[in-house]
């Protein structure tokens, strides 16, 4: 039947660091999606329009800077590395 190739994913994976929790790196990468949302520029060049996936791929390569506070250590402030 339909022999097509799988679609690479790779810009959708959430990496396997034992040192970040992946609680965290949704939460940066969705607080770094409603920024761009909101109309900040993209840190890299992109062919997607989708902020999420900016966001992740961001993330993902370390370009987002993040700092926790409070008890729980929640995402305080998110800047983009430039």
């Amino acid at each position: 039947m339909g022999d097509k190739a799988p679609r690479n994913n790779a810009h959708c994976t959430i990496p396997d660091d034992p040192e970040q929790s992946t609680y965290r790196f949704i939460i940066v990468a969705a607080k770094r999606a409603r920024q761009l949302q909101g109309g900040a520029r993209p840190v890299l060049p992109t062919s997607s329009k989708k902020p999420t996936i900016i966001a992740v791929e961001e993330v993902r390569r370390g370009l987002v800077k993040y700092s926790l506070t409070g008890p729980v250590s929640e995402v305080a402030a998110i800047e983009p590395a430039l």
